[in-house]
């Protein structure tokens, strides 16, 4: 029997109590202790994710959390019994202070002051239109983030199509461009590079080394986008009556909050660059004074957005909180289960995944580009990319120094497999299940878990297979 929202949620609680006040002495996990069976909690998350939708998607929708809040249980109570308190407080208050909070907490504001910006125009959506709109969304990823520009332009891009019948195919495409592709110029694009950028590796040092490897998937995504919407465009015809009509007339309301956009990426650059030396300690978990001003600062930017931005902006834009509730707790029991898999990781060829990381090395001992490109992005296909990303830039050697000259290539293809793979999966990526999310509530059909990665092994691994014969051999 599911368990019911407020038991699940004092269990948690009562897990995380019992373990907090222990973690402070603990010792990180040692991967190298792990049999491969402790990724099971973590692997029926993303079963449940993939197989509820289809097979049971009444109480999916109604019991998500729930569910996985068992999962995340299913992880944690074993995992205290059998290694102890300590060990597991120590996992649990890293996943949740170090990694979750500060995932959720700038989520959470891209998504309110994106979600603060209407687009106004009478748009119509021509597949002309549509390419324009997500090139003008892949470059914006670059500078904004990923999460930024799918909040902003999403609304807008369904809105021009929602005359039309088929126009799930747009959105699957806006995932593959905006969402994650586009956001591979700059450390601002996507959380795999930040880090890359806070170990550092310098800012413009993916905008001079992945540039050809970007305009290269983007431009052949945006012609095969055109081709498929042409397609469709000309087989279903436009239908005259326009659900949605819009003034003719462009316009922006809300304007207010592209300087709440613009004080976001300030916050980011400031806490990767301002280093005071200061930390605190919580249960074992050291935290920056950088950390928790950034954080309390896109609170505040949070609370300004609400208060300043019209009403009518949100309403016209059907603001709702429901796909942030969505991701907010997926990705909770996402951040919590996976962390004795990416202690397995770390663990290297003393952990249970030994194979993925022998895999990457030839027999001289050296790294081989090809194979990381396809292990981070595979691997970022359904764990969390950022943390992949450190895994494999640490497996190189972890020198920036030396990862940005004499192992460009390697650096280079970890970069590339961490940010343009995301978009293999609905979850390789946060705004990928919140652009599912805002499409959905907006009436719009999307493909399952499954079906969108048809989408994605049809379209995307071909041109990642051409990407590694001409960049990564």
């Amino acid at each position: 029997m599911l368990l019911s929202r407020s038991r699940a949620a004092r269990l948690l609680g009562a897990a995380a109590f019992t373990l907090l006040p222990l973690a402070a002495q603990a010792a990180d996990i040692d991967g190298a202790r792990l049999a491969g069976w402790w990724s099971l909690p973590f692997a029926g998350v993303l079963l449940s994710i993939a197989l509820f939708p289809l097979l049971a998607p009444f109480i999916w929708h109604h019991h998500y959390g729930k569910i996985t809040a068992a999962w995340s249980l299913a992880f944690l109570l074993p995992f205290a019994a059998l290694f102890g308190p300590a060990v597991a407080g120590a996992g649990l208050v890293h996943a949740l202070v170090a990694e979750y909070i500060p995932f959720i907490v700038l989520l959470t504001a891209l998504f309110t002051v994106a979600g603060g910006i209407y687009i106004r125009g009478n748009f119509h959506g021509s597949p002309a239109f549509n390419s324009l709109l997500m090139a003008i969304g892949a470059v914006l990823a670059s500078f904004m983030g990923t999460t930024g520009a799918s909040m902003l332009m999403i609304r807008p891009l369904i809105r021009a199509n929602d005359n039309r019948r088929h126009n799930a195919h747009v959105v699957v495409f806006f995932i593959f461009i905006v969402s994650n592709a586009g956001g591979s110029l700059t450390p601002l694009g996507d959380p795999p590079l930040f880090l890359g950028f806070l170990k550092g590796v310098e800012f413009t040092w993916t905008l001079r080394n992945l540039f050809p490897e970007t305009l290269f998937l983007i431009g052949a995504l945006l012609a095969l986008f055109f081709l498929v919407d042409t397609w469709y465009y000309r087989r279903e015809g436009v239908e005259k009556i326009d659900p949605t009509p819009d003034t003719p007339s462009f316009g922006m309301e809300g304007k207010v909050n592209f300087l709440f956009l613009l004080g976001i990426v300030a916050l980011v650059l400031m806490s990767g660059t301002w280093k005071p030396g200061v930390s605190y300690d919580i249960a074992g978990t050291p935290v920056g004074l950088e950390q928790l001003l950034r954080d309390a600062a896109l609170l505040v930017i949070i609370g300004l957005s609400l208060y300043l931005t019209p009403v009518r902006a949100r309403q016209q834009n059907e603001f709702s909180w429901a796909p942030m509730a969505e991701v907010a707790k997926l990705f909770a029991g996402i951040f919590i289960t996976i962390t004795p898999v990416l202690a397995m990781l770390k663990a290297g060829t003393a952990g249970a995944f030994a194979p993925v990381v022998q895999l990457v090395t030839a027999l001289d001992g050296q790294p081989i580009p090809a194979m990381y490109f396809w292990a981070s992005g595979l691997l970022s296909s359904f764990l969390d990319n950022a943390p992949t990303y450190l895994v494999f830039f640490n497996l190189a050697g972890g020198d920036p120094a030396v990862m940005m000259t004499t192992l460009a290539p390697v650096l280079a293809a970890v970069s590339a497999g961490s940010v343009f793979m995301g978009a293999n999966s609905y979850i390789g990526n946060a705004p990928n299940l919140m652009v599912k999310a805002i499409a959905e509530e907006r009436g719009v059909k999307m493909p399952s878990f499954f079906g969108y990665m048809a989408w994605s092994a049809v379209l995307l691994i071909p041109l990642f297979g051409l990407m590694t014969l001409i960049w990564f051999r």
